[in-house]
């Protein structure tokens, strides 16, 4: 467990890790689904935001933009990186050869500078909103920690790795269905019932935000879904690129349905 711990911190974060001993399939599938716990650094930033932001010494805007620059520091922005990299592979032509060559490379063409800076307008428009209130800042860390079971998801088996070299073929197939599945519902249920709990503590008493909670993980993992599969139809498999990319569509998928569920909650 050691090395699948050092081996998701060490992917996924800009933290020194020491590197695992043992590098197994299991180990790789361990750490896919230990993702969502390294954005522990990241998600005590946006809690910090959220007082800064709810206490009215910064404005909602810049806090919310800040939240995002901290979490790509922390990142390594490497799913940003994804995210542009699979863009441009997928607008360069239908031919798969020809889209992996086209995400191998260094640069960022308009279409992966686009699919980036729209991601982010749309993240700071929801964190703006989210983070201007204690419900709101819950809602918006379980999307952050909801968007990383794309990692898991990207890599369940029966996935196969789209080229035989990189991260995506080295964890490709290397998590259960069954390990998924009890991820997805490990963390819907503790979001349910933490932000359940803290709508309590506030005096909010009704359980309704809880179960908004559980939809943003379940809308998180669906955008991870959907990312893959599209990947996989268009690539015949899985890259690393895919996995950040599918992340931070979970994660902009997670933040619209938290902002839908903190701006119906006052009609509910």
């Amino acid at each position: 467990m050691r090395d699948a711990w050092r081996l998701a911190f060490g992917t996924f974060t800009a933290l020194r890790v020491g590197p695992p001993e043992h590098v197994t399939d299991d180990v790789l599938g361990r750490a896919m689904l230990l993702a969502p716990l390294t954005t522990a650094p990241a998600l005590l930033a946006w809690a910090a935001f959220g007082t800064v932001s709810t206490t009215g010494w910064a404005p909602a805007g810049v806090v919310a933009v800040l939240a995002l620059v901290v979490t790509a520091l922390l990142s390594r922005a490497l799913h940003l990186d994804g995210l542009a990299d699979l863009a441009d592979g997928l607008t360069s032509g239908h031919d798969p050869a020809r889209s992996l060559e086209v995400m191998r490379r260094g640069d960022t063409g308009p279409a992966g500078a686009a699919a980036v800076v729209l991601a982010l307008l749309l993240d700071a428009a929801c964190l703006t909103t989210l983070l201007g209130g204690a419900l709101g800042t819950a809602l918006a860390v379980v999307a952050l920690v909801g968007s990383r079971i794309a990692c898991a998801v990207c890599t369940r088996d029966g996935i196969p790795p789209a080229r035989a070299d990189g991260l995506g073929e080295g964890v490709a197939g290397t998590v259960s269905r069954r390990r998924l599945l009890g991820l997805v519902a490990a963390v819907g249920v503790l979001a349910g019932l933490a932000v359940g709990g803290l709508s309590g503590v506030i005096g909010e008493t009704s359980w309704t935000v809880g179960l908004g909670a559980v939809v943003v993980v379940l809308v998180a993992v669906a955008g991870a879904v959907v990312t893959r599969r599209h990947a996989v139809r268009r690539l015949g498999g899985v890259t690393g690129d895919v996995i950040g990319a599918a992340v931070e569509v979970a994660l902009a998928a997670g933040l619209v349905a938290a902002s839908v569920v903190i701006t119906a909650l006052p009609h509910l």
